[in-house]
């Protein structure tokens, strides 16, 4: 068993009646909706293209609306720097993304071709995804904070044949690597402006003069239509090959994780150039037919409450960071705009910390919802729903359709093998490496190029996460930390989280990230990095406070014994943590990849 993890005990868990919640859940009886639930009923309430040509992600999340009676209906509403606000109906995104896919047509990009986007969010880039599937090519996206050398990386991995940009982007990260393309056959700028960059084309012409029609082309369940690097520790991006049935489960997804009804105003936080910006940034609450704001600017406390109250936001997706930085403001900020449209407030890239799920109570009138996924699974794995309860900590129960458990490891953290045959933990609130079983749309379906890496992951018959995690009696996941994250001291097994999670509990902790460290005697003890919130200023007796707190909440075996405060702990676009690279930089090893990382060394 895992130390150190007692968030269930030490928060009450928040039950929600569904007659007080202000539309009917779409999914009320968790145990009788996974026992009804087929991908291939999902797949029904899908129309498909015209005359049964396959599946195409772009016609369902566009055109079937916008030949029927949503033609009209207001798609993605852009917020711009000044607060006022450009719209896109769904029938003017199917006329835009069919152009776009004519623009491909006409410069020779066909089925299967890359095409990759390295931009803001901006219409033009939902423009580019939806269009690019229609065209029956693959779409791409990359993090527009990427400097030269990842960016180059990925596209020469993914073969990339086009890429979308801005003239900025353009001058600083493509200019510097061009020559090292030799595939890269076009590059289309947003902004071009009379002079487009030598070696480019105006994107905004090339529509122009692109018909607004053509069949959309024919792709079926098993084509591919989305790749997504996501880094590893070795300092390859690994290419995670995703298909057009990936439309389904992002769906199901959202009809049951996100309570998505076709009359919600939806926001999604996430960067484009991370998954959760295309799977629930765009495909998924398209596909629901709702309309979806889009933030032009970078997070700031009062725009994203003006923003909330303002555009009437009744379903928010976003990441713990964002959440905690808001926490940090003070709850009175919230107090002061009408978030009254808020029905539900949603979290992912990190797992969240149990205070944050309670102050979600006290600032939004709403718990926020924990969930869990990852790259590789293209959608929602493990939930909370709008009419479960919330146990604070946990990330709830596996979505309907999906089949979770966890794997006993042995003693140098490898799948535990009984004849063959992967051995399960059947115990409650014991520790072992969650694991999925294959078969649902949006599940991987290779590493562009890495056959072998891909195979590695699975075991058994089981997708390994890589994954920590615990399972209460009832059902609920709790995470742990990532295989190598956990921490191994004299005989126990720390789950870095839970020892984060207690030191934000403290007055002056903004966050915090925990490593493990050698020591002669236990092997590893524990060390946190922690930064303040504002108001505090790092000092030996803060310190003492704050290991001294810990212990009394976690025990001495389990409580860091070492504290180092830091201005800016290293993490991803996405907000998550890197303790990998915490560890790396503590004790000289190598960094691995770091092309993610937000906050610099």
């Amino acid at each position: 068993m895992t130390a150190g993890i007692e968030s269930s005990t030490r928060w009450p868990t928040i039950r929600k009646h569904p007659l007080a919640l202000q539309v009917q859940p779409n999914l009320l009886d968790y145990d009788a909706t996974c026992a009804a639930f087929s991908w291939d009923a999902a797949r029904s309430e899908l129309s498909g293209p015209p005359d049964g040509r396959g599946v195409n992600i772009a016609y369902e999340a566009v055109d079937r609306h916008a030949n029927g009676a949503g033609g009209a209906k207001e798609a993605l509403r852009f917020v711009r720097a000044d607060g006022t606000t450009h719209s896109l109906s769904y029938a003017q995104l199917a006329e835009r993304t069919s152009r776009f896919a004519s623009v491909l047509r006409e410069l020779g990009i066909g089925r299967g071709d890359r095409v990759f986007s390295l931009a803001g969010r901006s219409p033009e880039l939902y423009t580019a995804v939806l269009g690019t599937l229609k065209n029956a090519s693959v779409f791409c996206p990359l993090f527009s904070a990427f400097g030269p050398e990842p960016v180059r990386q990925r596209l020469q991995l993914g073969g990339g044949r086009v890429l979308i940009t801005t003239r900025a982007l353009y001058r600083k990260k493509i200019v510097p690597i061009r020559d090292e393309l030799p595939e890269l056959r076009h590059v289309l700028l947003i902004d071009a402006g009379d002079e487009p960059e030598p070696g480019t084309l105006d994107l905004a012409t090339l529509m122009q003069d692109a018909p607004p029609y053509g069949e959309i082309a024919m792709t079926q369940r098993e084509d591919m239509a989305l790749l997504h690097f996501t880094s590893g520790t070795t300092g390859t991006p690994k290419g995670a090959i995703h298909v057009h049935d990936a439309v389904t489960a992002h769906y199901a997804t959202g009809r049951f994780a996100l309570d998505l009804h076709p009359d919600d105003i939806y926001w999604c936080t996430a960067d484009p150039g991370w998954v959760t910006g295309t799977s629930y940034g765009v495909i998924a609450p398209l596909v629901h037919g709702v309309t979806v704001i889009v933030d032009e600017e970078e997070m700031n406390t009062d725009r994203w409450y003006r923003i909330l109250a303002e555009q009437g936001v009744t379903v928010w997706y976003t990441a713990p960071t964002a959440l905690r930085m808001l926490m940090k403001a003070g709850t009175e900020r919230a107090a002061d705009y009408d978030l009254s449209a808020l029905r539900f407030v949603a979290s992912v890239g990190e797992p969240l910390n149990p205070e944050v799920v309670v102050w979600g109570q006290e600032a939004f009138g709403q718990p926020v919802h924990d969930n869990w996924w990852q790259t590789e699974t293209g959608g929602i794995m493990i939930s909370n729903y709008a009419a479960t309860e919330i146990r604070p900590g946990s990330m709830g129960r596996p979505l309907p359709g999906i089949a979770a458990d966890l794997v006993a490891r042995d003693e140098q953290g490898a799948p535990l093998l009984r004849d063959g045959e992967v051995v399960l933990v059947t115990e409650p609130d014991t520790v072992g490496e969650l694991a999925l079983r294959p078969g649902w749309p949006s599940m991987f379906r290779g590493y562009l190029n890495e056959e072998e890496r891909y195979r590695r992951c699975f075991v058994g018959g089981w997708y390994l996460t890589g994954d920590l995690a615990k399972r209460d009696a009832d059902g609920y996941y709790w995470f742990v930390g990532r295989g190598d994250d956990v921490i191994k001291s004299s005989g126990h097994l720390i789950g870095p989280f839970e020892v984060e999670s207690s030191l934000m509990e403290h007055a002056a902790v903004a966050e915090a990230g925990v490593i493990g460290i050698p020591d002669a005697v236990a092997g590893e003890v524990v060390k946190a990095f922690v930064e303040l919130r504002a108001g505090w200023e790092p000092s030996d007796s803060l310190r003492l406070d704050i290991i001294g707190f810990a212990r009394k909440r976690l025990g001495a075996a389990v409580a860091p014994r070492e504290l180092e405060f830091t201005t800016g702990l290293p993490k991803t676009r996405s907000g998550k943590i890197l303790r990998r690279l915490l560890k790396a930089r503590e004790l000289g090893l190598p960094e691995g990849d770091t092309s993610t990382v937000e906050v610099p060394r």
